[in-house]
């Protein structure tokens, strides 16, 4: 059995960013992710991430990737099915049914966003269907977007999309907002651009090869269909925390994992980096959950090098 001084899950990001500092620690490190690049690698341009005025997120975390194995890590395409632990070893087993073990153990699972269901939602994804505001709303300067969703993520990306759309819809489900008002307040600062239809769905997105109409569950100003540029997706995500659960992961009550500023988690030997924690809270871009990455990956370091190891 192959055995690591830091096993990480998760090739997004946060994964990816442990990699490179795990490496230059010279830890023996394997890096597994199911979704290589995992959200970010769906997101499009990207426009806010230091170093690059625009480049596509699939562009950024090759180049993360690259530099993480040139660092020393070992990248693997790969879904872990489960982690145990034995004494003060992890044996990790991967789907394909492979087992290592590892000293410590990064979890950078993220968090998948959550879908409206509708054909076409998928392959159209970054072809007019997002699910960033922040990252992909500057792409829209002077166009026609839609929005769905009335918490506070949606309300907050309505708020930056105003700022550069020509013209907004807002669809909620409900019949109110769920958004701090403060933000609700922001939005309103582009009420002469904004649109918002209650208990309004999205059921149908319509075009040949990319997004171009959306159809509703009631007509809007006399019709169904509207034409768009790009709908932004902003009803929440599900953190994946399947395995974090398996070994006693302490939650938060938003179903994220507790962490401290070192990335520990309440379990020794079990570091967090990235959407999966709630270190930022609500705001997760790739500069904080590659910046956890660094920090979860400096803390498996000195763990490794403090703790003595047996079977």
């Amino acid at each position: 059995m192959k055995e690591y001084d830091l096993i990480v899950v998760g090739s997004g990001a946060a994964g990816l960013s442990a990699g490179i500092y795990a490496g230059r620690y010279r830890m023996k490190t394997a890096v597994f992710g199911e979704d290589f690049g995992g959200l970010t690698s769906t997101a499009g341009m990207i426009q806010n991430y230091p170093g690059y005025v625009e480049i596509d997120g699939f562009e950024l975390m090759s180049k993360m990737k690259e530099q993480a194995i040139i660092s020393g890590a070992e990248v693997y395409d790969g879904r872990i099915k489960t982690i145990v632990r034995e004494g003060s070893f992890f044996t990790i087993t991967t789907l394909k049914g492979e087992t290592y073990q590892s000293k410590t153990v990064i979890l950078a699972t993220g968090s998948a966003h959550k879908h409206l269901g509708l054909e076409h939602e998928k392959e159209w994804t970054s072809k007019g269907v997002h699910y960033c505001t922040t990252c992909d709303a500057p792409l829209y300067g002077g166009k026609t977007i839609a929005i769905v969703g009335g918490g506070d993520g949606a309300i907050k990306g309505a708020a930056l999309a105003a700022e550069y759309a020509a013209k907004l819809y807002v669809f909620v489900r409900g019949t109110a907002l769920r958004a701090e008002p403060i933000n609700v307040d922001h939005l309103m600062k582009f009420k002469e651009k904004v649109e918002i239809a209650y208990e309004t769905e999205v059921v149908e997105l319509l075009g040949v090869d990319h997004l171009e109409k959306i159809r509703l569950s009631k007509s809007l100003n006399g019709n169904t269909e509207l034409v768009i540029d790009g709908l932004f997706i902003e009803i929440g995500q599900e953190p994946q925390v399947e395995l974090a659960k398996s070994l006693g992961v302490e939650l938060d009550s938003y179903g994220t994992i507790n962490t401290d500023p070192t990335m520990r988690t309440n379990v020794e030997g079990v570091f967090v980096a990235g959407d999966v924690s709630n270190l930022f809270g609500s705001f997760r871009q790739d500069i904080t959950v590659a910046a956890m990455g660094a920090v979860a990956a400096t803390s498996a370091y000195n763990y490794c090098r403090k703790t003595p190891v047996h079977k």
